[in-house]
This record gives structure tokens, C-alpha cells and sequence, in this order.
């Protein structure tokens, strides 16, 4: 993207994003597949100052703030999109794959969260400070996070105090205390609301032992005592804080206090995960490969923009699935393996392959306003090609969807298809079954699988592992490729 300053191309026809509406001073819409961020006057003006600032080139240099450019004519701003009218415009460089922090990894959100220190300590330094403190305002290209509000930068006012402070404890700190000193992962609480966890909240949730863990008192036990106490207050207080002349200085020293504090934090799955981590589960070493190269002839037919690997464990054939995608969703219920898998492609400098955690049988639902703030994971970006390798058996017996009801999904999608069904006979699927009683899951069978698939992809390719237990599918959706004859004898 070109990332000068100026540019006199009129923008497109728009549509604007339902999910940001909150700061009435810039509003992103989206036109030709380009992102924008219309700005009213005092939004400009502060564009205007970080432009000046060198934070605005060295982090946009370095990939930590997403690329952005002032656009000069401001006719394509949807009317009313601004209460008080458009006086600016940006446009930015497209994310590959919004994702929310409740789809995270531990190390991301802290990786995200150190980031949202880093630019609001460099903002301090140029005069600047950042008005909120949202993990929504960081995306992850690959392995790496971005941070792309830049409508959230805004030239400090003399006498505040870090306006974004309750909001990094709330979306950042306490969900990371949780799962580090307590071992509570914190999807479940930032997936039930968008506003993160209250202080209040956070007390109940810890013992009197706890004040004595590192930031614990002043963060947890103090902000909610003093939150408690000046809760109908706020107007005043705030005013207070002004006339007793809250320096710049206390800031500073405030975030890099937090700073060290969310940099000492660490959690490690459990040591099962790391021994299975890198495992080709129950695959002899020819199946194994004979499957590798299945899944890289598909992904390597043709160009790819999105795959989406579900059910990626390690991510060993996400990892192949880049090879012929421009981007590659690794997606994974096991918080474990994709925690590593997240840490290894960090090192790696790898900017293709996106990691998250979640439940394909309880997966992200839109949320916030209107159920349109946070959107489902299709709403988001619909793949070109999915890999569902290694998992209808734990989707449709382990968490009871038939397996109708899966094809169906995944049908819904519009896309091609690689897909693995593990027989009766298969090691995992009897595991599966043995606690259940005698005769449930009566669709899981490889004939009925073929039935369903066949109603709802056309497909093209199917192949059988030397062991017998599993068949791999390469399908397409019905009218897009030419279907191979499932009653042909099997090699």
C-alpha cells in the first residue's frame, strides 16, 4: 500500500461498519474492498498531530500501526456517517481477518496489550495519548498484532489522568490475571460482555491471599474499593483530579508500572499439551504423508485468499495451507496447541497464518449493539477453501451434532472442501464411542457420510489410507467442479 500522505483519487461508493460508531469523532466505512476512517474536525486535527509525530512512521514502519494515508476529497463519506459532518479522511490497509479477544491466546493478548502500552507510552513522549485502552482496537496479521484505531489518538489535555486506565484493567489486566495466577481462561468472560470485567467483578473473583500477588492490591482490591466509593462521583472527581494538577510525569510512570507488570505475567498449557504437541496422532508414517500430500496438491491447484484450517491442532497443515494462501485461519478448540502454535510462528516473524481458540460446536456469536459490534466468524470474511481434517467425530459424536447438520454448515460457506472421516473402525472414533450407549450416532457411518456430502458438494476427489480407517474428500460446492463416482471401487 502506498503510504504517503496525500492522495486526490476520490474514494468509492460506501458502506459503513455497524460495529464502530462509538467515537463520534472518526467512523470507519468501507468502499471498492479499501478501508477508510472518516474524521470531524477535532479527529483531523489530531491526525494532523500524530502525523507530525516520528511514533506515526516508526511504528507503521515496523508493522505495529496499520498503514494509513490521508485521502483529500471527503465527497464519499456517507451523509450523516459523523454528527457533526467529515473534515477528514483516511484510508487503511486491509486486515486479512478481524478477529476479537475472546478468540485469543493467552500470549496474544498480552502481546496485544503490551503493544497498546508501547504506543501510548510513545504517545506520551510526543504529547499524544491514546483515549482508550480496547484490545478491540488490535488485529493480528499473522503472528503479529496491529494496532489500527488511529482515530484513537488524541493530543493530551493538561491535568487528566490515563482516561484509558479502568478499560486496560477491565479488557486486558484482570482477564490475564485470571488465567495467570488463578488458571481461568478468560474467553468466557470477555465473550459475555464487550466492556470486559468490572473491578467489582474481579474482587469477588479473588481471595484475601491474593492482595499479596503482584498487582493485585493497587489494580484489583484498590481500584475497586476507591471505584466503590466515587461511584456516583465521577464529574467531581474528575475535576479534582484537574485542579491538583495530575502530571504527565504520573501517567508515564503509571503506564510503565503496568507495563512491567503485564510483561511478568505467563501461562503454560498443561504438560499433556506439549507432549502431544507435534504429534501426528494415530498415523502410521505413510498415512501420514500420503495425507500431507493430498492436502498439498489441493491447496497448491490453485491460488487460495482464505483458507480456513478447523480443527488445526498443531497447525501442521495450516502450515501447508499457506503455501498456496494469501491468508490462513488456524483454528482450534484446545486453547493448548494453538497457544504453541501461536509462540512458534511468533519467532518465526510469520505474518499469514492466524491463530485462534474456539468451539466450532459453541462458536463466536455476533454481540454488542444490535448483534452487529462483533460479528460470527462467516460474517467476518467467508473462506475460498476448508480444512476439516481430523474432526467431524469430535463435532458430531463427542459433541452430538449430527452429522448432517455439519455437511450442512459447512455447506453454508460456499466453499471448497478438504474433509477426512475417520471410520467406526478408526482408533479416536472408537474412544469416542466407548462411553456412549450401544447404538447412538447411527449416521456415523461412512456410507451415510457419502450420501450427505454428495447432496450438498460435488466431489471430485476421495482417497483411503493404507490403514482403512480414514477416506480424505476434495469436494466443491454443487455447480462448481465435476463429481467422481462414490460407487467406484476404493484403492
Amino acid at each position: 500500500m502506498d503510504t504517503s500522505t496525500e492522495n486526490h483519487a476520490q474514494a468509492p461508493a460506501a458502506e459503513s461498519e455497524p460495529g464502530s460508531f462509538r467515537d463520534p469523532e472518526s467512523r470507519i466505512f468501507y468502499a471498492g474492498g479499501d478501508v477508510y476512517r472518516a474524521l470531524s474536525a477535532d479527529g483531523l486535527a489530531d491526525f494532523e498531530a500524530l502525523r507530525a509525530t516520528g511514533l506515526f512512521e516508526r511504528f507503521q514502519a515496523d508493522g505495529r500501526l496499520v498503514r494509513t494515508e490521508l485521502v483529500e476529497d471527503t465527497s464519499a463519506v456517507p451523509a450523516d456517517l459523523l454528527p457533526t459532518g467529515a473534515a477528514g479522511l483516511l484510508r487503511h490497509e486491509r486486515i486479512p481477518f478481524v478477529s476479537y479477544p475472546y478468540e485469543w491466546t493467552f500470549s496474544m493478548l498480552r502481546d496485544a496489550a503490551l503493544l497498546q502500552l508501547d504506543l501510548t507510552l510513545a504517545a506520551l513522549d510526543e504529547g499524544m495519548i491514546l483515549k482508550d485502552s480496547t484490545p478491540y482496537n488490535v488485529q493480528f496479521r499473522g503472528a503479529k498484532p496491529v494496532f489500527v484505531d488511529v482515530g484513537s489518538f488524541e493530543r493530551l489535555r493538561e491535568g487528566e489522568p490515563w482516561v484509558g486506565y479502568r478499560q486496560f484493567c477491565m479488557l486486558y489486566l484482570y482477564p490475564l490475571l485470571l488465567q495467570a495466577a488463578k488458571g481461568v481462561e478468560f474467553h468466557p468472560w470477555l465473550r459475555g460482555s464487550i466492556n470486559g470485567i468490572t473491578p467489582a467483578q474481579m474482587r469477588g473473583m479473588v481471595s484475601f491471599r491474593d492482595r499479596f500477588r503482584r498487582g493485585f492490591f493497587l489494580n484489583v482490591f484498590m481500584h475497586a474499593k476507591l471505584e466503590a466509593r466515587h461511584a456516583d462521583r465521577g464529574k467531581e472527581v474528575k475535576a479534582e483530579v484537574k485542579q491538583a494538577g495530575f502530571k504527565k510525569e504520573l501517567i508515564v510512570a503509571n503506564v510503565r508500572r503496568m507495563r512491567k507488570l503485564v510483561a511478568s505475567l505467563g501461562w503454560d498449557p498443561p504438560k499433556g499439551v506439549w507432549v502431544a504437541y507435534g504429534e501426528r496422532n494415530s498415523y502410521s508414517g505413510e498415512d501420514a504423508a500420503r495425507k500431507d500430500e493430498f492436502v498439498r496438491e489441493v491447496v497448491t491447484s490453485q491460488p487460495w485468499n482464505l483458507t480456513w484450517d478447523i480443527g488445526a491442532n498443531n497447525g501442521r497443515y495450516s502450515r501447508i495451507a499457506a503455501e498456496g494462501s494469501k491468508a490462513v485461519l488456524a483454528v482450534d478448540a484446545d486453547q493448548g496447541p494453538v497457544e504453541l502454535l501461536y509462540r512458534t510462528l511468533r519467532e518465526e516473524g510469520d505474518e499469514r497464518i492466524l491463530t485462534l481458540t474456539m468451539n466450532l460446536a459453541d462458536p463466536s456469536p455476533s454481540l454488542g449493539w444490535r448483534g452487529l459490534e462483533r460479528r460470527d466468524m462467516a460474517a467476518r470474511g467467508k473462506p475460498d477453501l476448508v480444512l476439516a481434517l481430523a474432526l467431524i467425530h469430535h463435532v458430531t459424536i463427542a459433541a452430538n451434532v449430527p452429522v448432517a447438520e455439519f455437511v450442512d454448515w459447512l455447506a453454508s460457506l460456499g466453499t471448497a472442501l478438504v474433509i477426512e472421516f475417520p471410520t467406526r473402525e478408526d482408533p479416536m472414533v472408537k474412544k469416542l464411542l466407548g462411553p456412549k450407549r450401544e447404538g447412538l450416532h447411527p449416521d456415523y457411518e461412512r456410507v451415510s457420510f457419502e450420501r450427505v456430502l454428495a447432496a450438498a458438494f460435488d466431489v471430485e476427489r476421495r482417497e483411503r489410507s493404507k490403514s482403512g480407517t480414514r477416506l480424505l474428500y476434495f469436494a466443491r460446492p454443487k455447480g462448481a467442479g465435476s463429481p467422481i463416482d462414490l460407487t467406484a471401487p476404493e484403492g
